[in-house]
């Protein structure tokens, strides 16, 4: 049985009333350059003061917290769909044992951006001189 064709405005429709949203995660890109690793999330609609970086048994975790303004100005207004997030989200990376005082952060344009640095390590491999 062949499948049935779908139209191109079908998906579009599909999408404005499927009720599926995937808005709360923020999306990241992760990468290692110059002994550091580097993390740019896209956090958008989020000022600087919704934001809190915190670094934790080798763990950073970022979160964003948006709280809804419930004074409505238009009491008329339905909506028939909401796709502006509200609430909190949160991201969790393992970066290993780092020095979380030299992290820095910068957020900018809705995206913000980490440098991380590693730590350097000691050789682990070590001669024990028999005596």
């Amino acid at each position: 049985m062949l499948p049935t064709r779908k139209y191109y405005l079908d998906s579009i429709f599909d999408n404005f009333l499927d009720g599926e949203d995937n808005f709360d995660m923020m999306k990241c890109d992760i990468y290692e350059k110059d002994g550091a690793y580097h993390i740019e999330a896209d956090i958008p609609g989020f000022q600087k003061e919704d934001i809190q970086v915190e670094c934790e048994d080798g763990y950073v975790t970022i979160s964003a917290e948006k709280k809804q303004d419930h004074e409505e100005k238009d009491k008329e207004k339905r909506y028939i769909k909401r796709e502006r997030f509200y609430g909190k989200t949160t991201r969790k990376f393992y970066v290993g044992e780092v020095d979380s005082d030299k992290i820095k952060a910068e957020f900018k344009n809705g995206i913000l951006e980490l440098t991380i640095p590693k730590e350097e390590k000691l050789p682990n491999k070590k001669s024990i001189e028999i005596q």
